[in-house]
């Protein structure tokens, strides 16, 4: 069993990073390329439509499974695997909170502004610079927790 909560936790968390990597080297870029206009209604329909079952399955088992694999009893486990196990499990809430402090409150005022107005560049200018902020860091973080999930796995 802890075997394959380990398993969960680096492949859910290996998946997360894939995304948010996906997400810095090639969607944001080529996002910037785009006027203003384009780039608000592209990231708004990006933020409607990401958050989704296969999406929310993964955002959650990037805290679940490597929390489950650091709190369920291993014979044999070594100090060395728990503190890694544990090291990658705080990466990866830490990324939950710069995404829930910052990046989801980003894309929550960027879909207000569809109602309350405001012009593109001024949307754009109060999202884009700040939100690729907060993305450079939880990728950094869950890039580290999922080395260290795979470092405790093969400890």
């Amino acid at each position: 069993m802890a075997t394959l909560l380990l398993a969960l936790a680096a492949a859910s968390t290996g998946l997360y990073a894939g995304f948010m990597l996906i997400f810095l080297t090639g969607i944001m870029p080529a996002l910037a390329r785009l006027d203003d206009a384009e780039f608000v209604t592209a990231m708004r329909r990006i933020n409607e439509y990401v958050p989704r079952a296969v999406f929310l399955i993964v955002f959650l088992g990037v805290v679940a499974f490597p929390a489950a694999a650091f709190f369920v009893p291993v014979d044999g486990r070594t100090d060395t695997q728990r503190w890694l196990v544990l090291a990658g499990l705080v990466c990866a809430v830490l990324n939950h909170l710069v995404t829930i402090g910052g990046n989801i409150p980003l894309n929550t005022a960027l879909a207000a502004s569809e109602s309350t107005g405001g012009t593109p560049a001024a949307v754009r200018a109060a999202f884009e610079k700040r939100w690729n902020g907060f993305h450079l860091i939880r990728t950094v973080l869950i890039t580290a927790a999922f080395g260290l999930l795979i470092a405790g796995a093969l400890a």
